[in-house]
């Protein structure tokens, strides 16, 4: 409320529909409990790669007159935002699973730290071990020695329901034990370079120092780690994810004992299937996980896996969607000999895959080329196409295909573009390798008057199945 007479005004209103006050605030969730329980098991964490100057206050120059006033009010804990890796320091937060004195926080907080101090509730600091930290899903293990310590209630992050309260409490810009509170807004989010943690969106106020601390359901039990935010300016803007407490719990264990995690993986690139593609490929409902490549000598390779191939299951477990099953092969160990299920030609085809490791590797896309359109007459799906020249061989390493010159209504709305390659014209979940302009333009007439067309296109280094319907 900005004012009294706003305060009046709600109070009338709630009158007017017959509620009371006092039955809106007992809808209210109260934190109060669960902050006197389980905020002495959450950690400041002040990571350094090398001592710098102590203080510091975002966003003021030393010469402002506020800057003091600010200084003696954070004067220990830096707030550095934790992504900065040409910071001297960064601070987070964390929480103990173990009385024995194991931590939980991000990766990002503590990569590359030569010294990790933490802070406990009651003002004690202990230095930190780095046990073990994996980056695919930023989970960090740290060790103090210490004794009975107070620790954390684990929940169930499968049980948590959109639009449920949640709680985190953290040290944002080095305020320690801050709370702040919201709602689950979504949950199995994948976010880019992300695919092997299916993130819980929330709305609660994250912002730097809040990476690593626990996210709460109103029961007191851990069901998240708060690690990332989605912002323009680099401070909370609704959009919230933290990692689901059982994927952490999983990767803590396997820090401990192997101080690594090793993932499996099958060398295929895949996308979603849409209801379009599930259409051509003769499936019953969009689902599974499309191939749109497979890497030569790869386990899927071996094992017999297709360009094409829709996976319907893996190790037994169905896949709904294709951010499904990044998550459920790197949870098998390298070297186990797996069962899966595809769709090939309108039938189920089983086949068995040895899993191998995934591999940490930088990835780099590079733009598609682009030329310029002759303003020719577009088909009935909105594309022209023309042969390419050897040049355009080269940069999109063609042995065959037309290139796309221009990209109109239903080409257009699947997002194709000028310079696409389309390799492929696929009908009935059989592939036809396009050789020629001619050859294109015949299978597009032959189709008479089917609204749905389905194309193999390379944009970059990794082929896409795309579906484009004709207007009536």
């Amino acid at each position: 409320m900005n004012s009294p007479r706003e305060f009046v005004i709600v109070l009338s209103l709630w009158a007017a529909v017959g509620i009371a006050p006092s039955a809106v605030a007992r809808e209210l969730p109260d934190f109060t409990q669960l902050v006197e329980r389980q905020g002495q098991a959450v950690v400041n964490i002040n990571a350094s790669s090398a001592r710098g100057r102590e203080g510091g206050v975002p966003g003021l120059d030393e010469n402002d007159p506020m800057f003091d006033f600010f200084r003696r009010m954070i004067p220990r804990h830096p707030p550095i935002t934790p992504r900065d890796r040409d910071s001297e320091r960064a601070v987070g937060s964390g929480f103990i699973v173990s009385a024995d004195g194991y931590i939980l926080t991000n990766t990002h907080v503590v990569d590359r730290a030569g010294e990790i101090v933490v802070s406990l509730a009651d003002k004690r600091e202990f230095g930190a071990r780095l046990i073990g930290a994996d980056k695919r899903t930023d989970v960090a293990v740290l060790k103090i020695e210490a004794q009975d310590l107070p620790t954390v209630r684990l929940g169930d992050a499968s049980r948590l329901k959109v639009g449920e309260w949640v709680a985190a409490i953290g040290s944002p810009f080095g305020f320690e034990q801050t709370v702040t509170a919201g709602i689950v807004s979504a949950k199995g989010r994948s976010l880019p370079e992300e695919t092997l943690v299916p993130f819980i969106q929330t709305d609660v106020a994250i912002n730097p120092g809040n990476s690593g601390g626990p996210l709460f359901n109103l029961k007191g039990e851990v069901v998240g780690i708060n690690s990332q935010i989605y912002s323009r300016t680099g401070g909370f803007m609704g959009l919230s994810f933290a990692i689901p407490i059982d994927v952490a719990m999983d990767v803590q264990s396997r820090l401990r004992q192997d101080g690594r995690v090793q993932r499996g993986r099958i060398g295929v690139a895949i996308q979603e299937v849409t209801r379009e593609l599930a259409e051509s490929f003769g499936l019953a409902q969009a689902e599974g996980a499309l191939v749109s490549s497979v890497e030569a000598a790869s386990p899927a390779e071996r094992a017999g896996v297709r360009q094409g191939d829709v996976i319907l299951k893996f190790d037994g477990r169905g896949v709904a969607n294709s951010v499904e099953l990044p998550r459920l092969v790197g949870s098998v160990r390298p070297g186990t000999q797996v069962a899966m299920a595809v769709w090939r030609q309108r039938n189920v085809r089983e086949l068995v895959v040895q899993v191998g490791e995934i591999k940490e590797e930088a990835s780099s896309v590079t733009a598609p080329a682009r030329w310029a359109g002759k303003g020719l007459a577009t088909n009935r799906f909105g594309l022209v196409v023309a042969e390419p020249s050897g040049d355009q061989r080269r940069q999109l390493n063609l042995e065959s295909g037309v290139v796309v010159e221009q990209a109109q209504g239903p080409a257009a709305r699947a997002e194709m573009r000028r310079g696409d390659a389309i390799l492929a014209y696929v009908a009935g979940g059989q592939q036809t390798p396009i050789r020629s302009v001619a050859q294109f333009n015949q299978l597009i007439a032959a189709q008479g008057k089917a609204r749905l067309l389905t194309l193999l296109v390379s944009r970059g280094p990794m082929p896409n199945f795309v579906s484009l319907r004709a207007d009536d």
